[in-house]
């Protein structure tokens, strides 16, 4: 394994307007907030979904591929530089622009964070946890 999904990212022109949508269609409350940026999810300490500012948004009209789907996963990781080239020897093209930023074999977005300081290591090391 080499990350976990930590959230599911939709680029939205105005992310609280969509999160407490979300929020209100799920059940689950907003548990993070920012200018541009909002989660919905159980709790601050569970992944969820993220819904993120994108400037000069244009909605997906399903199935027209001139205006495709705009959703894009956060992989927690341990180690970045690690995970990158673990992804990279997997078949994911490092897309340029920004950092840790890869497409999938069929061209779909993600990113690869550290992993929050909240969450459980991705890899605990043999040993850990045992007991």
């Amino acid at each position: 394994m080499i990350g976990r999904l930590h959230h599911t990212i939709v680029d939205c022109p105005d992310p609280g307007v969509l999160a407490e949508f979300y929020a209100a269609l799920l059940g689950l409350p907003v548990t993070y907030r920012s200018a541009d940026f909002f989660v919905v999810s159980k709790d601050d300490t569970t992944s969820g979904l993220g819904f993120q500012l994108a400037p000069g948004h244009r909605p997906p009209r399903w199935p027209d591929p001139a205006a495709p789907q705009q959703i894009h996963f956060d992989v927690m990781v341990d180690d970045l530089d690690e995970a990158a080239t673990a992804v990279l020897a997997l078949g994911a093209t490092e897309l340029s622009g920004a950092d840790h930023v890869y497409a999938d074999p069929a061209g779909h977005p993600f990113c690869l964070i550290n992993r929050p300081s909240w969450a459980a290591p991705v890899n605990p090391p043999p040993g850990a946890g045992a007991g």
